[in-house]
């Protein structure tokens, strides 16, 4: 079984804490350390680990002070070299190769992002639970066969976009950049309808758009599309 509390997921810092009751990680620091303690009630000991995506402050805000609190933090020897910070709790991970971190199996992945060596993670625990987490990226090419759990971004719609472009809230010139960066609701109904989803339990819709997202569209379209339960934290 695997329980996960969202404690941040937006533009202005990503957090998420799992465990499978063995082995607690955090997924991402992009908040003040004193943050996460607070709101994990201060029970933090006992996290094994954090895995970072990418370079993005909204992601490593609080990577300096989770390292100091004797934190193992993997990411990609890119996204290592980006946040510029040497310590020796830093544990670079290749795409596509796997490591143990507790009853975790972790295998990192390519992305697609604006940043130097973005990756995804594929967590397997020891029942065989398979944990899917993917976010700023506009595309997946893999497929993932026996998925239970799935976080994964749902930024923005075209349809929002274009109609917030059209009325002047948002610069056209942002279309580019989320196009190329970011995972659209229709790409990743795309990607849901590539994959076999008959073992899922729960859909976690992370990193929404402030502007050009709806929380209540993307729940009813995600749910209607699968037939999962989802969460938009």
């Amino acid at each position: 079984m695997i329980t996960i509390t969202t404690l941040a997921s937006s533009s202005k810092g990503n957090c998420y804490h799992i465990t499978d009751g063995k082995t607690p990680l955090l997924l991402e620091a992009g908040i003040k350390f004193k943050d996460i303690q607070r709101m994990l009630n201060f029970q933090t000991s006992n996290i094994a680990g954090c895995l970072v995506t990418h370079e993005h402050g909204d992601h490593t805000k609080g990577l300096k002070d989770v390292l100091k609190a004797g934190i193992d933090c993997y990411m990609s020897s890119g996204t290592a070299g980006a946040v510029n910070i040497q310590h020796h709790r830093i544990k670079p991970v290749k795409s596509k190769e796997r490591f143990q971190i507790g009853t975790w199996s972790i295998m990192p992945f390519d992305v697609n992002h604006d940043v130097v060596e973005p990756v995804g993670f594929l967590l397997v625990n020891q029942t065989r639970d398979k944990l899917l987490f993917a976010t700023d990226t506009y595309y997946i090419k893999y497929k993932f066969p026996g998925l239970t759990h799935i976080m994964i971004e749902c930024n923005y719609s075209m349809d929002i976009l274009d109609a917030n472009i059209l009325s002047g809230q948002v610069p056209s010139v942002m279309k580019k950049r989320l196009l190329k960066s970011h995972f659209s609701l229709e790409n990743l109904k795309d990607f849901f309808k590539a994959n076999d989803l008959t073992k899922v339990q729960e859909i976690w819709l992370l990193h929404l758009s402030d502007n050009n997202s709806d929380e209540a569209l993307f729940k009813e379209e995600i749910e209607k599309l699968t037939g999962k339960l989802v969460y938009v934290p």
